[in-house]
């Protein structure tokens, strides 16, 4: 592995016209993950990165703004956006790590039942109080209410976070006895237990890419920090906070 490492950081310093400050809007899902890579970039090849982390709406109207970046990592749909909006450049999308979405409890708390997909409806109905996000699982798990037919009955229980909070915020408080997100983001939470991921068929993966921002300062820095990123070398370090390599 260490040599793997020394072959990648070479590959990158070779390509690269001297050490760049690169700057990093990302929402997130890969941010453990994510941190954990740049520290071993920075140290393989002298560059800076500077990473702002926030909600995929947040990230949304920092670009619709006119905010200046050199990388943008979000869920793939969303940079597809950025791209069709000439906020991205085109063909830079490059894919990064892929998640699941999870089931949380506050720490202590019993863990419901979510081995099948009727008992995970059951879990949902005797739920006093449920929290999901904004982002891609809190859209994504709309439809899975809608799907087991329960939307109405619990309509009354759900509770959403503002973009960039963690539904972890909500169950570890007590707000909700339940919540849903990312796995990454569950996993990784204080003061609440990680139960797993949605059983079977309803489970769905959400790949998160990154793009070059088209008003990047540090074009090259940014390739090289994706390509970092994106190695076969990272793959372990992707696993371990709770994300399949792309």
């Amino acid at each position: 592995m260490k040599t793997a490492w020394i072959i990648m950081a070479t590959t990158l310093l070779s390509g690269a016209a001297g050490a760049a400050e690169i700057d990093v809007l990302s929402t997130q899902a890969t941010q453990e993950a994510y941190l954990e890579l740049v520290t071993q970039f920075e140290k393989a090849t002298g560059h800076k990165v500077k990473t702002d982390f926030t909600g995929t709406l947040n990230v949304q109207k920092r670009l619709a703004a006119g905010e200046r970046f050199d990388l943008i990592i979000m869920a793939s749909p969303a940079i597809d956006e950025q791209i069709k909006l000439g906020k991205v450049v085109a063909g830079s999308r490059v894919d990064f790590a892929k998640s699941g979405t999870g089931v949380a409890v506050r720490k202590g708390a019993p863990n419901p039942d979510i081995g099948s997909v009727e008992a995970f409806r059951k879990t949902l109905l005797a739920a006093k109080s449920i929290g999901y996000s904004t982002g891609p699982s809190g859209v994504y798990m709309l439809t899975v209410f809608e799907k087991l037919g329960v939307a109405d009955q619990i309509k009354g229980k759900l509770k959403q976070t503002p973009s960039g909070v963690f539904v972890g915020t909500l169950i570890a408080s007590g707000e909700t006895e339940i919540g849903f997100q990312q796995i990454p983001e569950l996993v990784h939470f204080a003061g609440i237990d990680y139960v797993g991921p949605l059983p079977g068929e309803l489970q769905r993966m959400t790949v998160f890419s990154a793009g070059i921002h088209a008003a990047a300062k540090q074009p090259d820095g940014a390739k090289a920090l994706v390509k970092f990123l994106t190695a076969p070398a990272s793959s372990s370090v992707i696993r371990k906070h709770g994300l399949e390599p792309a």
